[in-house]
């Protein structure tokens, strides 16, 4: 199993930035995949950043592309999950999530559940 517990969110001013934490336990052996997603009430989950645990490769939804950015290193022996969000927009309020699978992680728009996920950290931006 996989523990996700993300921290780092708050309130910001539209053009200001944060950087999301996620913190990584358990066995991630079988993932395949990481990945920041947002949850508003009424709209589709949205998978913003993805990154695989292989190539450390990533993928990010338009909504986001070029403002935010996903990375994953190690500090005093644990594996975090960030993500960098930069320019920030009043519709980037969201709670976020990160998230763990073994097959993969969606970009964009999708009802995909994945494997593992955290309780998210609420993110609220003002114009």
């Amino acid at each position: 199993s996989v523990k996700l517990v993300e921290s780092g969110g708050g309130s910001v001013q539209a053009g200001g930035s944060l950087r999301l934490s996620c913190e990584v336990s358990g066995d991630t052996r079988t993932t395949v995949c990481m990945s920041w997603f947002r949850l508003v009430p009424g709209k589709e989950r949205e998978g913003v950043g993805v990154i695989y645990t292989g190539s450390n490769s990533t993928r990010y939804a338009h909504s986001v592309l070029g403002r935010f950015t996903i990375s994953m290193s190690q500090d005093n022996g644990k594996n975090i999950l960030y993500l960098q969000m930069n320019s920030l927009k009043p519709e980037d309020t969201a709670m976020y999530y990160c998230g763990a699978d073994r097959i993969r992680c969606p970009v964009g728009e999708s009802r995909y559940d994945y494997d593992f996920r955290g309780r998210g950290t609420r993110v609220t931006v003002s114009s």
